[in-house]
């Protein structure tokens, strides 16, 4: 399995874009369509939200892809 560790800048990210910042599609149009599709599961539960709030913490699958979404430094500093 493939993990990917995400920073996350603000309180969440849209499940649609997360896919598209991991670069795991092309735009968040793609994204839409790969959660309609039912593949994406968040916390080990089918996510078929579009855009779904992620928050720090969680995990998001795709296939062999694992996305571990981790709290970052919104303020640059």
């Amino acid at each position: 399995m493939q993990k990917l560790s995400f920073e996350l800048l603000s309180e969440y990210v849209e499940v649609n874009q997360l896919l598209k910042l991991s670069g795991l599609v092309d735009s968040g149009g793609a994204g839409k369509n790969l959660v309609a599709s039912g593949v994406v599961s968040v916390d080990g539960k089918q996510e078929l939200r579009k855009t779904a709030k992620i928050r720090a913490g969680q995990k998001v699958r795709v296939g062999d892809v694992e996305i571990s979404v981790m709290a970052g430094n919104a303020d640059g500093a």
